[in-house]
């Protein structure tokens, strides 16, 4: 009898949660739909050894169904590994809802939203992400405690985005430092992809250093707007990948960093806001390395955002959420350092930090 084999998609149909790339061992999925509101979400826990799962709720015209469940899957997992390689003392959670932010989001589906994130607990706490605003959680807010990055007037912390701004800044000056021997930015040329909240705030930092900043995003208007602002140049070659800049910054969409990019990209430094910019992070990193760019890990220097919603957590204010912000510029340096002696990717040393801190986490709390 000829023996019969199964495709990879033909496992993913078969076990269409357990059996996706980018599961890694979750601890719970939630899966949310609300026929009056037009409600359809998912909620990704991927570890709570730390503590409860806290990340932000991203509203995205994803194409399939497929591509939400790997997207949550894929942002819960970096939440996780975000928090721990920045000592916060949460585990790593996320939320996408499927929609058109701009046309379909209502105060209805929010606060419906935020009667799921209500029903779990307190195991998963939301914040801001890609399509919500800090209105947003203050109406998530009406109906569930377990959020964060409500309005300051609500006893928030308000928008992160300028604080998540400020650590991919340090993070890419920590990484300019390794490798063009100065941290300075002044004449660097840098391209800024993706100009939403954070990636403004960022060119505004690298323009009063005085760096030769180029910009791109989807959106024209805001494209010409921000150019004018900052006087940035608006990239206009065919594929932004060869450009020739010192330092690439991804602050759109992740994956930017895939087979079809990695081998164009002549930029010796790459640092920038995006989660999850390599699509293969064990292939794509080591290219990475191969070809002598330095890789500044996404999930550490795009920490700035929880740290400062994990302040309405632990009830402390503006210049503690600032120190721990600026010590994304350190932990950055030991990073790079501990891959360079340990003979391996700057992600995989981020990440082995990162785990090595939650596998400790589980002794203690086995001992309790």
């Amino acid at each position: 009898m000829d023996a019969t084999f199964t495709t990879g998609k033909e496992l993913q149909k078969m076990d269409p949660v357990f059996g996706q790339l980018s599961f890694n061992d979750h601890e719970q999925i939630v899966f949310c739909n609300d026929k009056d509101t037009g409600l359809k979400a998912i909620i990704g826990i991927h570890n709570s050894v730390m503590g409860p799962a806290l990340g932000g709720t991203r509203m995205w015209n994803y194409n399939t169904e497929w591509e939400a469940l790997n997207d949550v899957l894929r942002l819960s997992r970096g939440m996780t590994y975000k928090s721990a390689i920045t000592g916060l003392n949460i585990g790593g959670g996320k939320a996408v809802i499927i929609g058109d932010a701009k046309t379909q989001k209502t105060p209805e589906l929010m606060r419906k939203f935020g009667e799921f994130v209500h029903s779990l607990g307190g195991r998963y706490i939301t914040a801001e992400d890609v399509g919500m605003e800090t209105k947003d959680m203050d109406t998530v807010r009406d109906v569930t405690p377990y959020v964060t990055g409500i309005s300051e007037e609500r006893g928030g912390s308000g928008n992160p985005s300028p604080v998540t701004a400020y650590g991919v800044y340090l993070g890419m000056k920590a990484a300019a430092k390794s490798q063009f021997g100065s941290d300075v930015l002044d004449g660097k040329k840098v391209l800024v992809q993706g100009i939403g909240h954070v990636g403004e705030t960022l060119v505004e930092y690298l323009t009063k250093e005085g760096a030769q900043v180029t910009i791109t995003d989807i959106n024209e208007e805001k494209l010409y707007q921000v150019a004018s602002k900052y006087n940035a140049t608006i990239y206009t070659g065919e594929d932004l990948y060869t450009a020739d800049v010192d330092i690439y910054a991804p602050c759109a969409m992740g994956a930017t960093i895939n087979d079809d990019t990695v081998n164009k990209i002549k930029a010796k430094v790459i640092a920038g806001a995006a989660n999850n910019q390599l699509a293969d992070e064990n292939v794509h990193g080591a290219r990475l390395q191969e070809r002598g760019i330095l890789y500044a890990p996404d999930f550490l220097i795009n920490a700035g955002g929880i740290i400062n919603v994990y302040a309405e957590l632990e009830h402390y204010g503006k210049a503690e959420i600032m120190s721990k912000t600026e010590n994304i510029y350190n932990t950055t340096l030991e990073i790079i350092d501990y891959a360079v002696k340990n003979g391996m990717t700057t992600h995989k040393a981020a990440l082995t930090i990162a785990q090595n801190r939650i596998d400790q986490r589980k002794i203690e709390n086995a001992k309790k």
